[in-house]
């Protein structure tokens, strides 16, 4: 699986109703190989995504935004698709006009955790029938990642801003304007 095809996946799961449910079972029905390089793919958005300034942006959205919401978040950033994916992370402030309106009216919270497990779902329901956790199953998994050349980037973060309302208004105003009063978490 390319990147395209990567994408193309994640674009046509939005046409879905249980969109992770639906991911998972068509990922299953690829080859491991191709449900690997879907895990990579995965990897590399979230890398591409774990930057200061995404982190302040999520941060004004959510009104505040730890290590795991700060991951949920962009699982939910990379389900979007592509161009949305992509206009955030070239510039987060973007995300004012990219969150649609009715988040506020339904009281929606953008963050997707089940996103970030989809490729490990997959491949445990194509080797086992089932999604639940099972360490030989990770370890399968991971070995195949390993032979691949995958190799998992080095989480830690250095902000380039400060849980000040003022600085953050400065820096985002767009996005301030919208959520910096009524954030969505």
């Amino acid at each position: 699986m390319n990147q395209e095809q990567f994408w193309q996946l994640i674009s046509e799961m939005n046409t879905k109703d249980e969109t992770s449910e639906w991911l998972v079972e068509q990922l299953a029905a690829k080859s491991a190989n191709e449900i690997a390089d879907y895990e990579i793919h995965l990897q590399t958005a979230l890398q591409q995504s774990y930057t200061s300034s995404l982190w302040a942006a999520a941060y004004i959205i959510l009104g505040g935004c730890s290590d795991d919401s700060f991951d949920y978040f962009r699982g939910w950033l990379i389900a979007c698709g592509q161009e949305t994916f992509e206009s955030a992370v070239q510039n987060p402030e973007n995300l004012a006009n990219l969150i649609p309106a009715y988040y506020e009216e339904d009281e929606l919270i953008p963050e997707f955790e089940e996103m970030l497990s989809t490729g490990f779902e997959a491949f445990s329901l194509k080797e086992t029938g089932d999604t639940e956790w099972d360490n030989e199953i990770w370890e399968k998994f991971s070995s195949l990642l390993d032979e691949k050349g995958y190799e998992s980037f080095e989480q830690g973060i250095k902000f380039d801003w400060e849980e000040d309302e003022d600085e953050l208004a400065e820096r985002f105003p767009k996005l301030w304007e919208r959520f910096g009063e009524n954030p969505l978490g």
